[in-house]
């Protein structure tokens, strides 16, 4: 993982449209977004929304339109994102289409997992949680830190 350790960042991005599925989609797994080894980054409302629906540690960017995407992108380029969930809407045309863009190839380039809708985002946590739940088996039974 970028950060270290077993602690993982997890960018998480809606567009206007498909905001409430993401806010479904935190809540549902509410157990693991507040796990102390799980951060979470996110854009503008979207941030707000995950951190009203129970998520406390949530450090929230600019929204995508206003640079928030490509803030995402830098700290993609400089390994401190372990995932992206991008729950995009592409039916819609949107102002920052390159942003967009830009984000998805840098996570190709750096081999950072993204998931742009929801059964790729659920089979995405669900390989997190398993792996983290292996490591703290792992810590009980006194093996590695």
């Amino acid at each position: 993982m970028g950060r270290g350790g077993n602690t993982m960042k997890i960018a998480l991005i809606a567009h206007d449209g498909k905001k409430a599925s993401m806010v479904s989609f935190v809540m549902k797994r509410l157990e693991f977004f507040k796990l102390d080894d799980v951060y979470i980054v996110a854009t503008g409302t979207t941030g707000s929304m995950i951190t009203n629906a129970g998520v406390t540690k949530v450090e929230r960017v600019a929204s995508g339109p206003m640079g928030g995407d490509a803030e995402i992108g830098a700290m993609v380029t400089r390994k401190e994102v372990d995932a992206v969930i991008f729950f995009r809407d592409p039916l819609d045309k949107h102002p920052h289409d390159v942003d967009i863009s830009m984000l998805m190839r840098l996570c190709d380039v750096h081999e950072v997992p993204l998931a742009t809708n929801y059964k790729s985002a659920h089979i995405l946590i669900k390989y997190y949680k398993s792996k983290n739940q292996k490591h703290h088996e792992k810590q009980l039974r006194g093996g590695e830190q």
